[in-house]
Order: C-alpha cells, then structure tokens, then sequence
C-alpha cells in the first residue's frame, strides 16, 4: 500500500474512532519526529514533551475539525516545527546543543573514549547547525539525517523540488564553511 494512501486511510479510520488506527499512526511517524524535535531542542525530556503535544494536536485537529490532511508527514512535521517555535518563544531562549550521549551503560574505557570522541565532532556539528538559519537547519536534518528526498521537502516547506536542492547546496555550504573556521 502506498504511504499517502495509507495514511490517508488510517486518519479516515481516526475520524471513525478506530484508536488502533491511530496507534499505527503513532507507531510509524513518532521515531522520524521525535527525531526531528531532539535535534532542535537537545533534550530529551523537552523532545518527549514536544512529539506527545504533536501527536495530541494531531488527534484534535482529526477529531475535532474538518481540515483535510493530505500529507500526513507533512501534517506532522509542520506541528512539530511550530510547536518548537512555540517552545523557545514562551522559554524565551537560545536553543540548547548539548548531547547527553554517555549514559550509565558504558562499560569499557575504550567504549568511553570512542564516544567522547564521537560526541565532540558531534557538538561541534550542532554548533555549527546552531549558526545557521533556522529553515537551512531544518533542509539538513531532513535531507542528511531523516533521510527525505527533496520532493518531499519541498511538500514540507511548500516550495518546488528545484529550490530545495538549491537550499541544501546553500545550507551545506554555510554548515561546511562554519565547521572549517572552528
């Protein structure tokens, strides 16, 4: 079964109070958003917070409205984005990017140093992702990181496929030259 058709059969089967379809929806999408939310908000509890109030708006909106969703990825991506905005507007901040890789899990003093080093390069991307305008952040973590085509970026962010290739080149390039003067 295609994607769009797919989900666009389970909202129906929400709007008919089928919980179950909901819960696939859960199941498919909340990886990919949460994802997409941690990266922008680096932590976990506040990225949790985030993709729950997504997936509760998303509910309302399909129980409670008769807006039509025609791509639910897109649907979801765009309350995740606001709702983030939302969060550093009411905390009135700067987005935090610090990682908190190293739990208590890690056992071997070689596994400890490995991601140490893996959490400096690490830190030293989002401070770069950090430097850069908020819609060339988010062209990057959707093409680099979830793995999106620019087709369905540009259904994202509403534009034509030609100008998000265009905008990666240009994000790519301001991330590139920010990593090489640190």
């Amino acid at each position: 079964m295609q994607v769009k058709i797919r989900d666009k059969y389970l909202v129906h089967k929400v709007t008919k109070g089928n919980s179950d379809a909901f819960g696939e929806i859960y199941e498919i999408y909340i990886t990919k958003i949460y994802r997409f939310i941690y990266f922008k908000v680096s932590s976990k509890e506040v990225a949790e917070d985030i993709a729950s109030q997504v997936f509760y708006k998303l509910l309302t909106v399909i129980k409670e409205s008769d807006t039509k969703i025609e791509n639910l990825q897109a649907f979801l991506y765009q309350i995740a984005r606001n709702l983030v905005i939302d969060h550093y507007r009411q905390n009135n901040r700067d987005v935090d990017l610090r990682d908190d890789i190293i739990d208590s899990e890690i056992e071997s003093e070689e596994k400890i140093l490995e991601i140490v080093d893996m959490n400096a390069d690490l830190e030293k991307v989002r401070e770069a992702l950090h430097g850069l305008k908020e819609n060339y952040r988010d062209i990057i973590i959707w093409y680099y990181l979830e793995g999106f085509q620019a087709k369905e970026i540009a259904i994202f962010i509403g534009k034509t496929p030609g100008s998000v290739r265009v905008l990666i080149h240009r994000a790519l390039t301001q991330l590139k030259n920010k990593l090489e003067r640190n």
